[in-house]
This record gives structure tokens, C-alpha cells and sequence, in this order.
């Protein structure tokens, strides 16, 4: 039989299938070699993994990265150092050691470190604990109600200020910007202390109607600059700063009317919200449950955002109501929905305050709360657990203030001046960055990456 060969006579010996040449032994091997070790790994059911970074060094690069908790951090402390440096120059008498500071130096310092320290030690001890009380509670020479007094009064500020705060933040995640909260407030302290003194029932009754009216009142309030943003396109802004005006001006008219003013009183005053409807508070102390009710609000307005149909469909709208409605959302039933829960979150605060520790209508029961629930929306980055933890902040900046304004004699506009430094460094990350030299935060910018796949 005669064998053809190929053409350049004879059989190549690189081609295994040829006559005359033996095969390849190891044709695996030699595919290996020609590829390199990450293949022999893959063949040999291995992978080649990357090298693992110490969790100190990972903990360090994030602290080092303008991310919002560093941030945060950063802006409370530079806050505190410039608050202590006002307070050195608002105290005439320290003031006056800097005059001779070359001559004594150390003078000057001391001064101006027992001025620091006198203050903000009264902070603590005004808003967290006195230790000296609670060893007088131990030994029985002080009782735990003036042990507990500081803590109480700080959860009595900060009640309110969660509500307006997630008022404002969930505003902010559906796309809107919510300065009616103080109206909103007025509204549901209405809601709340008409049915407080204008009904008689049952203790646990009463109460739970009295705080459902509040929150219907901030309810129906917030509804009508949702209304009429998504009907008309009208600004939210604009129409929430002037039913502000709108709120109190009926809660002064509403006051002196019959019925409603008290009248064993001369002054603008109701009359006081029944013992039934009030919200229970330990003895002697100031914080009552509706510090409880608050931190319910929270873990609701978490789930609802992160885990409800109805958040998914706030948070769309909020990222680009365009492709919401491309979607087939219905954009302004959203913005309705969204300051509905806004309005009635906000005025569930109002009837904590007239339901616990106001007790009756007067013009200036809202306070200023309502606008401080922007602060606190701010600080806590639009974050559920983060606005609790900002209203925890200025409830104890409210409480210890007072405390530091009659002990160390340090005027409370400080204190105010304090949170609004904090508010600017908050507002402006930027600004921390360049001052502390922080490197970017890469999960910011994932974030930002993401949001724009809208």
C-alpha cells in the first residue's frame, strides 16, 4: 500500500495525526505551559485570590474618605472646638488674661480651660447624667427621679424633633422639600387638644384618639401643598412657608374662641387637655411615652421606604419623576401620598408636646420645632435611625444648654450657634474635606453612579 505524504515530502513531526511521528505524551501539560500558572490553578480546581488587606488598613482608608459618618464626626467636633473658642471670648474675665498673655501665659490658659471645661461639663451633667446625683441616689441622699432628670429632659426634646425630622426626610426621598413641618405641628397639637379636652373617656381611649387627631391634623394639613403640587405644579416651598403663617394665625384666633379658651384665664390661653388623654410619663419625671411613640415612627418610616411597594415608588419619583411616570407610577398621587405621611408625621410631634408636657393651646406651643426638623433631616443625611440619632443630639445640646446658661453663666444663644455651625459643615461636606484633607469617598461616588441608571 502506498502511504501519500504531504506536499514538502515527508510527515511533519509537529502534527500528531501524521505517519511517522509519535504522539504528543502530555498534550494537557503542554496546553498549561503555553498558558501559564493561573491556568494550571484553574485545571487544578484552584483560583489564584487576590491579596487580603488587614482590617485596620480598611477601617483607616474609609475613616480617611470624606464618607458621610467621618463627615458628620468632623463637623460636630470642629463645631465644639469653635463653640469653646466663643466661649473663652465671650467671658470678660478670661478674656482679660490674654491681655498679659506673654507676661503669663499660663494664666491665660488656665482660664480659659476652666472656662471650657466648666461649661461643657455642665452640658454633660445637664443633658446625660450628674454622677454626683447618682451616687447621692445610691446612698439614699438624693433620689433616682434628680438622678434621672438630665437623660429626661433630653428624650423630652428629642421626641418631637424625630417626628419633624423624618417629616422633612421623607420629603426629601420622595423629591420635595417640606418647610411646612412648624405648620404641620400647629395642626396636629389642634387635632390633638381638641379631642384632649373636648371628649371624655377612658384613659387608654382617649389618649389613642387624642394622638390619632394630631395626626390627622398634620395629615390633612400636609395634604394641601401635595394637592396642589400635583394638580397645579405649584412650588412647594413657597406654598408650605406661607401656610406656615396660615397655621398660626388660626391657632391664635382658635384660642380665644368659646369653648375653647379657658375661662378662668385672661390670657390667650385653652383650656387644659383632660388627665385621660395625657401621655404616661414615670414619676417625677418629664419624659413621657412619647419618646416610645417616636422611635416607633422611625422603625415605620424605615420599612416603609426600604421595604414597601408604596417606598419604592416615593424613592423613583424622588430619583427622576420622568422615568417614574415612563414607568407608569402615577407621579403626583406619590407627591399627595408623600406629604400626607409628612403632615402626619409632623403632627404626631404636635401631640406629643400638647399631649405631654404643654398641656394646653397657646401661641407659641409649637415652638420653633418645626423648622428645627430640617437641622435634624440635614445632620441625619435623610436617614430614618440617622435623624433619631441628630434629634438625640440637639435634645441634648437643648437640655444642657440651659444647664450651662444658669451654672456657668454662658449665654444659651451659644449653644444655638453651636448647632448652626454644625449645620454648615453638615451642609457643605466639601468644606470638611478641604480643611481635614480627606481623600473621596468611593461609595459616594458609586452612589452617585447609580442614582444617575435613573
Amino acid at each position: 500500500m502506498t502511504i501519500k505524504q504531504e506536499s514538502g515530502g515527508g510527515s511533519s513531526p509537529d502534527r500528531p495525526g501524521s505517519v511517522g511521528t509519535e504522539p504528543d505524551a502530555d498534550p494537557i501539560g503542554a496546553t498549561t505551559e503555553a498558558a501559564g500558572p493561573d491556568a494550571e490553578a484553574r485545571l487544578a480546581g484552584r483560583e489564584a485570590a487576590p491579596p487580603r488587606r488587614s482590617r485596620l488598613r480598611t477601617f483607616a482608608d474609609r475613616a480617611s474618605s470624606a464618607n458621610p459618618v467621618t463627615v458628620t464626626v468632623l463637623a460636630i467636633v470642629t463645631s465644639l472646638v469653635i463653640g469653646a473658642i466663643l466661649i473663652v471670648l465671650a467671658n470678660e474675665d478670661v478674656r482679660s488674661t490674654w491681655g498679659y498673655f506673654f507676661a503669663a501665659p499660663g494664666a491665660a490658659l488656665s482660664a480659659s480651660w476652666g472656662a471650657i471645661s466648666e461649661a461643657y461639663a455642665n452640658l454633660f451633667t445637664g443633658s446625660v447624667v450628674d454622677p454626683s446625683a447618682v451616687t447621692g441616689a445610691f446612698d439614699g441622699s438624693n433620689s433616682w427621679q434628680l438622678a434621672l432628670a438630665p437623660i429626661s429632659e433630653t428624650l423630652t426634646y428629642t421626641a418631637p424633633l424625630i417626628f419633624t425630622g423624618l417629616s422633612v426626610a421623607l420629603a426629601f426621598r420622595g423629591g420635595l422639600f417640606n418647610i411646612g413641618g412648624q405648620g404641620q405641628v400647629i395642626f396636629g397639637t389642634i387635632g390633638a387638644a381638641l379631642i384632649g379636652f373636648g371628649l371624655h373617656l377612658p384613659w387608654g381611649l382617649h389618649m389613642l384618639l387624642a394622638v390619632i387627631g394630631g395626626a390627622i391634623g398634620g395629615g390633612l394639613y400636609g395634604y394641601i401643598p401635595g394637592a396642589l403640587k400635583a394638580r397645579t405644579g405649584a412650588h412647594e416651598v413657597i406654598v408650605t412657608i406661607m401656610l406656615n403663617y396660615v397655621a398660626l394665625y388660626f391657632l391664635a384666633w382658635l384660642i380665644v374662641q368659646r369653648g375653647v379658651h379657658d375661662p378662668t384665664r385672661s390670657d390667650a390661653i385653652s383650656k387644659k387637655v383632660d388627665s385621660t388623654a395625657m401621655l404616661w410619663s414615670p414619676p417625677g419625671l418629664r419624659v413621657n411615652f412619647g419618646i416610645v411613640l417616636a422611635i416607633l415612627a422611625v422603625i415605620f418610616v424605615g420599612w416603609l421606604l426600604n421595604r414597601s411597594t408604596v417606598g419604592f415608588e416615593l424613592r423613583a419619583v424622588g430619583s427622576n419623576p420622568d422615568a417614574a411616570r415612563t414607568a407608569g407610577m402615577s407621579v403626583g398621587r406619590t407627591f399627595i401620598l408623600v406629604m400626607m405621611i409628612a403632615g402626619g408625621l409632623a403632627g404626631l410631634g404636635g401631640a406629643t408636646m400638647v399631649l405631654g408636657t404643654a398641656q394646653s393651646l397657646t401661641g407659641q406651643v409649637a415652638g420653633s420645632v418645626g423648622f428645627d426638623g430640617i437641622t435634624v433631616a440635614l445632620l441625619g443625611r435623610g436617614k430614618p435611625w440617622g435623624v433619631a440619632l441628630a434629634a438625640l443630639l440637639f435634645g441634648a445640646l437643648s437640655a444642657g444648654g440651659r444647664s450651662m446658661q444658669s451654672a456657668a453663666s454662658v449665654p444659651i444663644d451659644l449653644v444655638n450657634l453651636v448647632e448652626a455651625v454644625i449645620v454648615i459643615f453638615i451642609a457643605a461636606p466639601a468644606l470638611v474635606s478641604a480643611l481635614f484633607r480627606l481623600r473621596e469617598d468611593r461609595s459616594a461616588r458609586l452612589m452617585t453612579n447609580l442614582a444617575k441608571g435613573w
